[in-house]
């Protein structure tokens, strides 16, 4: 049994690999099915379906960028294991906030069909209660996921042997995007009325399985935490980009997930307005990129068997940019359906130019994998076990606020009448400075080789 697989039967690794992935469903399922009820039940203009989308993706991310200090000290200073089990019965909680939401939604929208209008009315249940009950479980599900995300990577060295490392890292990465694979299938496809009650069960089920993550007590003294969320969010970034390699490898995965939260706020729009699809269509471009960065991230372990290197990632997210463009090209040249309809799936994959255009959606997504995981390995092997936490967070703060100036763009791109399909371009100009980051970071690996 190779080590890849053998951790996945081992308690130190089983039920934090289980938790993660309910975690990564239940934060998909949730934003997905919102996203794509509002864009296509709610509004009907392109630029207000992608400022919403900008919006979710924007107030999702914001904790990351103003918490992320004090969760990763939390994460270092006190039993991992403990937190987590904490986190996730909160999380029942938030699931039970959003899943109102999405039922008064619904109803609504319910009652203005009944009444033959296709769109609901300004000020109703929809605007005055349900999308400020989504957002406000959106915001706290962000929260929840800021003091989960360093420990789901800070543990695996503490549990982990160190040959086991990249395997966990990899595992969690690919595991991660099958249950957003699982998680916007769900979305797309089931009424949004059943997705209020399977978030919920989801977070029940999440918080029992984390009751079986063995303990994981801090590694070093135990020392006060800071709650000052300017100074303690500053140094922590100070005190990890003192290796150049934990620096580089946190400003390519930074912009990295900028170019992936841009593409996803754009593909719910861009599927409705560009290519005259229905939502499951819209849900079956994000399975897609899913299904790609898992076959990315387990393609590149196999590649450097075992071993933390940057190796392939310059040349990864080059072939990135690429896709990016093939399929702005692909959409330029799409011929879109009648005014007023929308293919379904079967129609939409008959079409002549749909299996290029997936063909390109998944070749970002498969080279987005292969440049990202070894990245994330660097952050929890050139530090101390004591700092694994506070590097994750480090890495989630520049993330976040990459993420979120992505967003602001997206934003003002849409407010600005730029056309959904030409923001594509944006993206792909990002993967240029990706290999810029990529290619620094190898250099740095080398020259430590070599010292």
């Amino acid at each position: 049994m190779t080590t890849s697989t053998h951790i996945l039967r081992r308690r130190r690794f089983l039920p934090l690999f289980v938790t993660q992935l309910f975690n990564a469903f239940n934060d998909n399922l949730f934003k997905t099915a919102m996203v794509l009820f509002v864009v296509y039940s709610i509004y009907n203009s392109e630029a207000k379906e992608a400022m919403f989308s900008a919006v979710a993706s924007g107030v999702f991310i914001l904790p990351f960028f103003l918490l992320s200090a004090v969760a990763g000290q939390l994460a270092d200073m006190r039993d991992k294991a403990r937190i987590i089990r904490i986190i996730k019965a909160c999380e029942i909680g938030i699931m039970t906030v959003g899943g109102l939401g999405l039922v008064i939604a619904w109803q609504d929208v319910e009652c203005a069909a009944a009444v033959g209008q296709c769109f609901v009315a300004p000020h109703s249940l929809i605007a005055d209660a349900a999308i400020p009950l989504l957002l406000a479980a959106l915001l706290a599900m962000g929260v929840h996921s800021t003091f989960f995300g360093p420990i789901k990577y800070a543990i695996l060295p503490q549990h982990l042997e160190s040959d086991e490392v990249l395997a966990g890292t990899g595992w969690v990465e690919a595991g991660t995007y099958m249950a957003i694979l699982v998680g916007t299938i769900l979305a797309g496809w089931i009424p949004v009325e059943i997705a209020a009650l399977v978030v919920f069960c989801t977070a029940v089920l999440g918080y029992l399985v984390s009751r079986q993550v063995p303990p994981a007590p801090a590694q070093g003294e135990v020392e006060p935490i800071d709650l000052n969320i300017l100074r303690s969010s500053v140094t922590v970034v100070r005190n990890t980009m003192h290796d150049r390699r934990v620096y580089y490898a946190i400003l390519a995965i930074s912009f990295f997930w900028t170019i992936g939260a841009v593409l996803i706020i754009q593909f719910p729009p861009l599927a409705k307005n560009v290519l005259t699809a229905s939502k499951e269509v819209a849900s079956l471009f994000l399975v897609i990129f899913s299904v790609g960065v898992a076959i990315g991230s387990v393609a590149v372990n196999a590649l450097l068997k075992g071993r933390v290197s940057a190796r392939y990632s310059p040349a990864a997210v080059v072939v990135m940019g690429l896709f990016v463009v093939a399929f702005y090209f692909v959409c330029r040249a799409w011929t879109p359906v009648p005014a007023g309809e929308l293919m379904d799936v079967p129609h939409f994959i008959g079409v002549p130019m749909a299996i290029p255009l997936l063909l390109c959606l998944l070749g970002i997504a498969i080279a987005g994998g292969m440049f990202v995981v070894p990245l994330y390995a660097f952050l929890t092997t050139f530090v101390p076990k004591t700092q694994t936490a506070r590097t994750i967070a480090a890495n989630n703060i520049v993330n976040s606020g990459a993420m979120v100036a992505g967003a602001l763009l997206a934003t003002g791109l849409s407010a600005a009448r730029v056309a959904i399909v030409d923001q594509l371009l944006l993206s792909a100009a990002m993967c240029l400075i990706s290999c810029w980051l990529a290619r620094r970071l190898l250099a740095t690996e080398r020259a430590a080789e070599l010292g």
